[in-house]
């Protein structure tokens, strides 16, 4: 039976630790992975812009003997002239597997329900599944390990970043604490808190959302945060959104009252003066390139484990 990767809330600490092990080993041993997709395509459909995301993947499968096939749905009849489920059935007879990167979470579980080979989501309005499982491996090169750190969220939670920073914490034991502005529109979803929580009863670790940043830093291993203007924020709100989030930015006074070798992270594109101040993210305790590298060595593991090839 096929395994997609649609969002973390299905997450279990043994999975982490699976992909996480197969990342180090990929990284460390890029050698024995260099033909372990030969003849194997991946189609990587994307709605939104994207770096990273292209780059990562695409090079990963060129790594690894394999072919991705950029598709723009600028020019694709997808949703429009043809429905979801046609071109995810008509996909599945080409290529072994698909990444897409959506504005809509429903688009991607369509593709899911209708296709007979894997699906990866790149990144929805709900869910980044690939970024945070990169992070969980990231943290896990700095801190040597997961379960018990302190990860502070701070910032505009009502994002994919952050839902699925709850759910990927939650399963591996890392205690998150999300700090966000009481404002209508700013914080998690209930749902995702909700579910959230079931998830860390499991691991032990705890979820904790409040307004005070200073407060949420104390004591953190991790301080994390993400673009203030999001792809489907418009640009004329960006003042009243900035006035409403600088006591959440990161700087310098509050790093220090984290924990003295607190990281930063940041999954990019980063604003120098918004979400953070350029000594924060150009310091020291940033590794938010290190975050952007470690994209590819997750993302090979990640195809490598739905396609179940060792």
């Amino acid at each position: 039976m096929k395994e997609d990767l649609l969002d973390l809330r299905n997450l279990t600490k043994n999975k982490i630790k699976e992909l996480i092990d197969l990342a180090l080993d990929i990284k460390q041993n890029p050698e024995k992975y260099n033909s372990k997709l030969n003849k194997k395509t991946l189609l990587m459909i994307f709605e939104k812009p994207s770096l990273r995301t292209r780059v990562s993947f695409e090079t990963g499968m060129t790594q690894m003997g394999g072919h991705a096939i950029y598709y723009d749905l600028s020019t694709s009849p997808m949703g429009k002239k043809e429905c979801i489920a046609d071109t995810a059935k008509t996909a599945s007879r080409y290529v072994e597997i698909i990444m897409a990167r959506l504005f809509k979470h429903e688009n991607i579980t369509q593709l899911a329900k209708n296709s007979s080979i894997p699906i990866i989501n790149a990144l929805t309005n709900f869910s980044h599944p690939c970024q945070i499982l990169s992070d969980l491996l990231t943290i896990t090169e700095k801190k040597c390990q997961l379960n018990g750190l302190k990860l502070t969220y701070l910032g505009d939670a009502n994002n994919n970043v952050t839902h699925s920073l709850l759910f990927g914490c939650a399963a591996a034991g890392i205690n998150i604490t999300v700090s966000c502005p009481s404002e209508e529109g700013f914080s998690p979803l209930p749902e995702v808190l909700d579910k959230s929580k079931n998830m860390a009863q499991i691991t032990g670790s705890t979820i904790e959302v409040n307004n005070d940043p200073k407060q949420a830093v104390k004591n953190a291993d991790i301080i994390y945060t993400d673009s203030w203007m999001s792809y489907h924020i418009k640009d004329e709100e960006k003042e009243k959104r900035f006035k409403i989030l600088i006591p959440y930015q990161v700087n310098n006074e509050l790093l220090q009252l984290a924990k003295e070798d607190v990281i930063f992270m940041n999954c990019l594109p980063a604003m120098r003066g918004m979400e953070q101040t350029a000594e924060v993210i150009d310091g020291l305790q940033s590794v938010v390139f290190d975050q952007a590298e470690n994209r590819l060595h997750m993302q090979k593991a990640i195809i490598l484990n739905l396609l179940k090839i060792k």
